[in-house]
């Protein structure tokens, strides 16, 4: 059948399996718009492309599908950039459809012309730019291969405008995507397994370094049967948080600078080190020669590039992380480490003996917040927080049961994340209880969201971190540079007037 590009576009999406996308209209993405209510697809307009990008990882995150985005052409394309970014850096499986300039007004800086595919290559796993109606429908069906296989990450298809609007048969290809430059490592080499499960099964004092690969890879059942067939404690990274539940006798919680500081002890007195769909970066690390040095290091990650990125590794292993363990849970003997177990847990009380949470104050301090919204759901909910404090204490505070129980910006580290963000994963998940954890200062950065909950009529809970300050930053202006607080002090609006204008409780 004949059909336009923007028809192809749609049809296209439905063969994908997309049922939501968030985005923002305009000129050069028209014409795509324009068959929009042909079709049994649900648009969620925004209020800021930068959200659209957020809002689609955040529903990637939730939901293991492929969250798409769309904007037009100029700004509405730059605008996205920050959201891309935080999902390539965090594996996020994302497809940004964005209107370009018509194709015989390319590179002429003509009005709301900018090298959308030029400014994210960097940030993207594959881009394109679609200037012939003939290349649209394979592109879309190899960037939704591209986006969800392997290591998970976001594309981009820039369409010129004639394109949307020109016609040509329309048959979606029903074959397997084929590139011959892009062929994940699935298969973890048997060899390298071996050695492996030697290592563990000859460990006093091993420790699993738990990441956001194994909820990737839904990898979370296998690794409960691994830790507790050999009692190996798990500390986890931030994105890994939910990977063991927290409340798990062998779950230390979360390492690194922000982490407990009795995990971080662990670490450091490990004599094997598995590291699990993690990428070693620094705010965990700290200095990477320093790091656990009496361990032997086994790495396992789906992407090659990870391997000796950062640390030593003994023993690399590429492949996909459920596939590695199916293979690697056989080989691995039961043991019992009571000593090691034992020396944590002294560790971990002296930890106790000195929580904030066990000290009288008067104050409504914010670990006490997040404590309390814990035990209010049992650590069930689908949190999705901010960057900063705000995020850090809700990491500390918040034991997750749920595996993928805790959505945030990791790598890139984007204030104004949690709230768009948490919009994709309400209508991801919306049988679940979401939780937006926020700063003052996040917080303004896309509290005009706020609309989009209420239009959409989401059920999305909200928890302000109010204490006037970039937090995070006035930390480090406190050990770091002689407390001085150039640029943080911040002023914000009444937030319950707020909500109140754009119509949430």
């Amino acid at each position: 059948m004949k059909l336009n590009g923007a028809q192809i576009v749609w049809e296209s999406l439905l063969r994908e399996g997309v049922e939501v996308v968030f985005g923002i209209t305009g000129g050069a993405i028209m014409p795509i718009y324009h068959e929009l209510p042909k079709y049994p697809i649900r648009h969620v307009t925004m209020r800021h492309e930068q959200a659209a990008a957020h809002a689609a990882d955040g529903y990637a995150r939730a939901t293991g599908k492929v969250g798409v985005c769309m904007s037009t052409s100029g700004p509405g394309a730059t605008n996205l950039v920050t959201g891309i970014a935080t999902a390539y850096m965090d594996s996020s499986p994302i497809v940004a459809i964005t209107g370009q300039v018509p194709s015989t007004a390319l590179g002429v800086d003509s009005f709301q012309e900018v090298d959308t595919t030029g400014i994210t290559m960097p940030i993207t796993k594959h881009n394109y730019l679609i200037t012939d109606v003939r290349d649209l429908a394979q592109a879309i069906k190899e960037a939704f291969h591209i986006a969800r296989s392997g290591r998970p990450g976001p594309v981009l298809i820039d369409i010129a405008k004639d394109v949307q609007m020109t016609e040509t048969e329309f048959d979606y290809p029903d074959v397997a995507v084929d590139l011959p430059g892009y062929k994940p490592h699935l298969h973890g080499n048997i060899r390298q397994i071996r050695q492996a499960a030697d290592l563990i099964n000859a460990a006093e004092q091993p420790l699993v370094i738990a990441g956001h690969g194994i909820t990737i890879a839904r990898a979370e059942q296998q690794i409960k049967e691994l830790v507790e067939m050999a009692h190996i404690p798990v500390v986890t990274t931030l994105l890994g948080e939910g990977t063991l539940p927290g409340a798990h006798p062998l779950c230390l919680g979360m390492g690194g600078m922000h982490g407990e500081a009795f995990a971080n002890l662990a670490l450091q007195a490990a004599d094997l080190i598995i590291g699990i769909g993690t990428r070693f970066d620094d705010r965990f690390t700290s200095t990477a020669d320093t790091f656990a040095p009496a361990a032997k290091v086994i790495h396992i990650d789906i992407d090659p590039v990870e391997i000796g990125k950062r640390v030593r590794v003994d023993v690399p292993i590429v492949g996909d992380i459920s596939d590695v363990l199916t293979k690697l849970l056989p080989l691995v003997k039961p043991a019992t480490h009571g000593k090691w177990l034992a020396r944590i847990d002294e560790w971990h009380e002296d930890t106790l003996s000195r929580d904030i949470l066990g000290q009288e104050t008067d104050e409504l301090i914010p670990e006490y917040v997040i404590h309390n919204i814990w035990e209010a759901t049992h650590g069930d909910a689908l949190m999705v927080s901010d960057v900063g404090q705000n995020q850090m204490w809700e990491a500390q505070y918040y034991k997750h049961q749920r595996p993928g129980g805790l959505i945030t910006s990791g790598g890139l580290g984007t204030m104004g994340f949690a709230l768009p963000a948490a919009i994709g994963a309400a209508i991801g998940q919306p049988e679940v209880t979401v939780w937006a954890i926020a700063g003052d200062g996040g917080f303004q950065m896309t509290c005009q969201e706020l609309m989009t909950i209420a239009q959409e009529n989401l059920s999305i809970k909200i928890a302000i971190l109010d204490n006037g300050y970039l937090g995070m930053v006035r930390q480090w202006q406190e050990l770091f540079f002689d407390a001085n607080y150039s640029g943080t002090p911040i002023t914000g609006p009444d937030f319950v007037k707020l909500s109140e204008a754009y119509g949430v409780a």
